[in-house]
């Protein structure tokens, strides 16, 4: 700053004459210069990353829970009860969670997080469908394992040949309640079959053959045991008097 001043008294001197006139103009037009790229902030693009326009909240590094459709039917639990009852809503999370309100046969509300839905169906998209298979779904919630096993034919025996068709035939050993019905009477599974099936397999007497896999929370498939892990399991469960005289302890 103080060269600059020191030039423009310079020029005052010197801008009397022509000549001076002259040098004045030239002089000035050089300190113009100087001056403007003396103060232009540099492009920094080329060499600094610069945040992208979309600013990224918490939620955009949260993947999103796979949600069960308003509508669907469901078996949870709450409190450590189970009920029946309809996704009326679904709410979404910023941590990628879901929560459901869902009414039961009686009207009331609950309001559950995904891990408490144990069993899920769709509706049929005919009401009149739709209210038989949830009224067949409320009903067989607290069937007795007897009145499964009838509803889709399936004998202790038949449970003991599903086992080994999964164990000899399977490349995973995995069933689920639809490919059990399929391996015990050749047809595809019904909607209420595949809620029988999933019963059955979780049973004291299911778990001789089979150990449940679990996929957030909801037990969803089915592994077959080996050979040697059945023997010793069947050995125990026919060891307790409960079981005793149960048909599977002599198939």
């Amino acid at each position: 700053h103080k060269a600059f001043h020191w030039l423009l008294s310079l020029l005052l001197l010197v801008s009397h004459s022509s000549s001076g006139i002259m040098l004045t103009r030239s002089i000035i037009c050089a300190l113009s210069l100087a001056t403007s790229t003396a103060f232009i902030v540099p492009n920094t693009s080329t060499f600094i990353k610069r945040p992208s326009t979309h600013l990224l909240s918490k939620g955009d590094d949260v993947t999103q829970q796979h949600a069960f459709a308003s509508g669907s039917f469901v078996e949870f639990e709450e409190k450590g009860r189970t009920h029946i009852g309809t996704i009326e809503s679904v709410a979404h999370k910023s941590n990628g969670g879901t929560r459901y309100t869902i009414l039961d046969s009686l009207g009331t509300k609950y309001d559950v997080p995904d891990k408490s839905v144990q069993y899920h169906m769709s509706a049929p998209n005919s009401p009149g469908q739709a209210a038989k298979l949830y009224d067949e779904f409320v009903k067989a919630q607290e069937i007795p394992l007897q009145s499964i096993q009838s509803k889709i034919d399936v004998t202790p025996e038949l449970l003991e040949m599903a086992w080994e068709e999964a164990v000899d035939e399977s490349e995973e050993d995995i069933v689920t309640a639809a490919s059990f019905i399929e391996l015990v009477h050749a047809h595809a599974a019904s909607t209420m079959e595949k809620y029988y099936a999933w019963k059955l397999l979780q049973s004291d007497m299911a778990h001789i053959f089979f150990k449940e896999i679990k996929h957030a929370g909801r037990v969803i498939e089915f592994k077959a045991k080996s050979r040697k892990a059945v023997d010793a399991a069947k050995d125990v469960f026919c060891r307790n008097a409960e079981h005793a005289d149960d048909e599977i302890c002599f198939v």
